[in-house]
């Protein structure tokens, strides 16, 4: 039952570690016969394209053409059968642990309407039952389960009790954020059950609130008032580009396994390959995930949910569900870079709800170690997020001052300026960036201490040992480089 399970969503697994585990355990069962395999193995993963997320295309072909500005109950009823029919789909008579979450959910708005104490059991249910389900099902490996989208579903049901617990509030208390995302009226179950299996982001996101799911449904997220968007076009591009990432990652992935990591022939290379290795890797693995979430971004576009206003020539915005500046992505050097370019909607998220929301703590870094924890759990148990999250938090840090160093130190702003030299250092912060963006992605996908541990031996915790390194030389560094601001006056 499992194996059917898997055939049936193996496009999803793109979001995760099975899928390139399985192929790559086929190649290497068959990496002593021609290439003929190794395109076998790039069809037969192109072909997974046929599945879940694609499905969303037709869902949302039908809405447009037969549903849009109807009534809402009917969006909601729409939008609650598909995403529980690919609930059931993937996932069997397991379906029920989102459905009664969403249920209880349900409840805890209409039970104990806009207080705390709503936020908090909300927060603490929602969370606890996620962190249940990872606790029965997690293995070494990942594998495609009702908890991948259910980490999805309890975010989503985080941020409706808090909107709904601001719809309450004065309007003059709240932040110009907070005021936009508020839920003024009381959701009725079929409006919660529509917001939370929507076809479009119910399996891998992206976030998205109550507010712009009932513009949705009222037909209000759309470039001509009262037509359907002219969002065809938009929706295609994010698909092709998807399919694209799909190819490079099918290609790619068969030569830079995960497995190989942990093999006696990687240990036996030389540290520099070591690393080499681990840069390749680290930029090849995210493919999948960009994938993904390019993918169902043009199913979201596609009927309306991706509107965003205009822009100041008065062209419409489609980026209201991106989770990825491609662009960005892939040209930044800078680690805060692909942090602002990956994942955006999830990061948007925890900085709305989690960070801001901390501002009572008076720490900012304090805020964030927090915000990076509760991403860290929300990913899993294992050890390994733990880890990556932290590495994340220290190169962040380090990042920052390095930025701020070159920006005081006249002698360094001044060679950094040299024209010459700036593809020099952009090659040189690429390979630096990459080098340890793979580092650190090492404890994400690899989960279990005795394997991520291993491979950071292998490279004798580079990463660690030199972020930390600079983390307390860096202020030395900027007391000789950078002069005081006296100096600089009478220098002047």
């Amino acid at each position: 039952m499992k194996k059917n399970m898997s055939s049936k969503f193996l496009f999803l697994a793109l979001t995760s570690q099975d899928i390139s585990r399985s192929a790559q355990r086929w190649h290497q069962q068959h990496h002593s016969t021609s290439g003929c395999h190794q395109r076998r193995l790039v069809w037969h993963s192109l072909g997974l394209v046929a599945s879940t997320p694609i499905l969303g295309y037709p869902f949302a072909l039908f809405q447009r053409c037969f549903l849009f500005q109807k009534e809402v109950y009917l969006i909601h009823l729409y939008n609650t059968l598909t995403g529980l029919s690919i609930a059931y789909f993937n996932f069997g008579a397991q379906f029920f642990h989102s459905l009664l979450c969403v249920l209880i959910q349900f409840l805890i708005l209409r039970l104990m309407g806009r207080t705390v104490t709503a936020v908090c059991t909300t927060f603490c249910f929602q969370m606890t039952y996620l962190m249940a389900g990872y606790y029965f099902t997690a293995t070494e490996h990942y594998d495609i389960k009702w908890t991948m989208p259910h980490c999805v579903l309890t975010l989503k049901l985080i941020g409706l009790a808090i909107d709904y617990y601001d719809g309450g509030q004065v309007v003059e208390v709240l932040t110009p954020e907070q005021q936009r995302f508020a839920v003024r009226g009381v959701p009725t179950l079929l409006e919660v059950s529509g917001f939370s299996y929507f076809y479009g982001a119910f399996m891998v996101g992206p976030q998205f609130s109550m507010t712009d799911y009932q513009k949705l449904a009222r037909g209000e997220m759309t470039d001509v008032p009262s037509q359907r968007p002219n969002s065809f076009v938009p929706a295609l591009k994010r698909l092709t580009l998807g399919l694209i990432f799909l190819v490079i990652y099918t290609l790619l992935s068969p030569y830079v396994s995960d497995e190989y990591f942990l093999s006696d022939k990687f240990l036996e290379q030389s540290f520099w390959f070591r690393c080499f290795y681990m840069l390749v890797w680290g930029k090849v693995v995210l493919y999948k995930y960009v994938t993904c979430w390019l993918v169902t971004e043009g199913v979201c576009i596609l009927i309306g949910l991706g509107y965003n206003g205009q822009d100041e020539n008065g062209k419409p915005k489609w980026d209201a569900c991106a989770n990825m500046k491609v662009w960005l992505y892939e040209t930044t050097p800078l680690f805060t870079g692909t942090i602002a370019s990956f994942n955006i909607n999830t990061n948007a998220w925890v900085a709305r709800y989690i960070f801001k929301r901390l501002k009572f703590l008076g720490n900012k870094l304090l805020s964030q170690a927090l915000a990076l924890f509760f991403l860290a759990i929300w990913h899993g148990l294992h050890s390994g997020y733990l880890v990556c999250f932290q590495m994340e938090l220290l190169i962040v840090i380090v990042e920052k001052q390095v930025v701020s160093l070159v920006r005081n130190s006249p002698a360094l702003s001044t060679l950094a300026s040299i024209t010459v030299l700036k593809p020099v250092f952009y090659v040189l912060q690429q390979t630096n960036h990459w080098m340890f963006m793979g580092y650190s992605l090492v404890s994400f996908c690899l989960f279990t201490w005795d394997k991520w541990l291993k491979v950071y031996s292998s490279v004798y915790f580079i990463g660690h040992v030199l972020f930390l390194t600079l983390l307390f030389g860096l202020p030395y560094i900027h007391r000789m480089l950078v002069p005081r601001k006296e100096k600089l006056k009478k220098a002047e």
